[in-house]
């Protein structure tokens, strides 16, 4: 069998890095994007040089930083046969009164602007190879909103609706789409969400036992290898310790 590509949006960290590590332990070429140089430096040279692993150090809300990468690439990475679309993020937890329009912004830029920019891309050559797997990295937020989750919640919906209706445009072409919707999950996700504040990330984990990086990474492995007439079209893995809880009404 010839060597595969993975192309990896997102992974200097989390659910990206932990499934760059896996592909790698596997025998598989990588194209690690990310907006830390040093980060995507050190996986390169820990995971088999130049030779196995490209990367592109950009942010994903820049469609033509996208655009350039793609056409940067070396001769033997433009065959992508896996598109996961992880980079994501999440920004302050106030209502949507209080919140942060600029946080605003950068959640709708990253988790929607950069998931269609990277998906339009490489949609074209995997139609033409009639070949091809794009993975999107959902969340159960998208169907389970929470108070001061707003736009996060919307971005995730967004998610959820276009893997679904990306999958219906390319029936006959032989490209598959699955949206993954995580749970709580132990990674850098709330570190950056209260920016920096560790004592209040921490505190989002406390006493329960959260999903980790692995967790997913292995659930996009498992995706990979099924049969190519199967689909998954969406997956929401939760923790044991999570589940969806009762309606909540506001009394007085």
């Amino acid at each position: 069998m010839s060597t595969k590509t993975i192309m990896i949006t997102g992974a200097t960290s989390g659910f990206g890095e932990a499934s760059a590590r896996l592909f790698a332990q596997h025998g598989w070429n990588l194209i690690l994007t990310g907006r830390r140089q040093q980060r995507l430096d050190d996986l390169q040279q820990e995971l088999g040089g130049e030779e196995r692993v490209a990367t592109c150090c950009f942010d994903v809300s820049d469609r033509h930083a996208v655009e350039a990468a793609f056409k940067g690439l070396p001769e033997k990475f433009q065959a992508i046969d896996v598109l996961l679309n992880n980079a994501g993020l999440a920004l302050g937890l106030e209502p949507a009164q209080e919140s942060n329009l600029d946080d605003w912004e950068n959640m709708v830029d990253t988790n929607i602007k950069g998931l269609l920019y990277c998906t339009r891309t490489v949609l074209p050559m995997m139609t033409k190879r009639q070949s091809g797997y794009i993975i999107n990295i959902g969340s159960v937020a998208g169907n389970w909103p929470y108070p001061g989750g707003n736009v996060y919640c919307g971005t995730k919906a967004f998610v959820r609706q276009f893997s679904l209706a990306v999958r219906a445009d390319l029936l006959g072409t032989k490209v598959r789409v699955s949206n993954i919707e995580p749970g709580n999950a132990e990674t850098e996700f709330s570190k950056v969400r209260f920016k920096a504040d560790d004592a209040r990330a921490d505190k989002v984990y406390e006493g329960t036992r959260a999903l980790d990086a692995d967790d997913i990474a292995n659930t996009v492995w498992w995706l990979v290898n099924t049969p190519e007439h199967v689909n998954v079209t969406t997956m929401e893995v939760m923790p044991t310790d999570e589940a969806n809880g009762p309606m909540a009404f506001y009394r007085q």
